[in-house]
């Protein structure tokens, strides 16, 4: 019981810390502080979530292959600023 409760409230402090996060991003925004592409550049793990949702239709796949993106996506983006950094591009 102790259990399920203190997992419901983990959930529920995880969901508020996101939807504060969205209405900063968007206060943000209305007050011409912040760019949009910085913010939609937060929204790629959940878009690429969202894509591998639909397309495995199982949520742990969908998890497992986000991470694997998010990290394949990180590690061409070193590799890309190193080149970058290299080759004075």
């Amino acid at each position: 019981m102790i259990v399920q409760i203190a997992v419901i409230g983990a959930a529920a402090l995880i969901g508020l810390g996101v939807v504060s996060m969205i209405i900063s991003a968007i206060k943000s925004m209305a007050q011409g502080k912040q760019d949009f592409k910085r913010i939609a550049i937060m929204a790629v793990p959940f878009v690429a979530f969202g894509v591998s949702y639909l397309v495995l239709e199982n949520i742990v796949e969908a998890a497992v292959m986000s991470a694997a993106f998010m990290m394949a996506s990180m590690a061409l983006a070193i590799l890309l600023s190193g080149l970058r950094g290299t080759f004075k591009f």
